[in-house]
């Protein structure tokens, strides 16, 4: 991994934490549902840790590179 794939990788697991922070926050006060903003930071975490973790990258194969 580089450095920069880890400082994506480290802004992901923040902001996992933030949200379960969040939504443990909202539940404390006594509120039948959660946190929305919770599910943000949770849905934006996983698009940082995907894009980190080079999940969506596309490596040909020999086939395609026509060898």
């Amino acid at each position: 991994m580089t450095t920069q794939q880890i400082i994506e990788a480290a802004a992901g697991v923040a902001l996992i934490v933030l949200g379960v922070l969040q939504y443990r926050k909202r539940s404390a006060e006594g509120e039948q549902y959660g946190s929305q903003s919770a599910v943000l930071l949770f849905a934006a975490a996983a698009l940082v840790l995907v894009h980190a973790l080079g999940l969506l990258n596309y490596h040909p194969s020999q086939a395609e590179l026509g060898r």
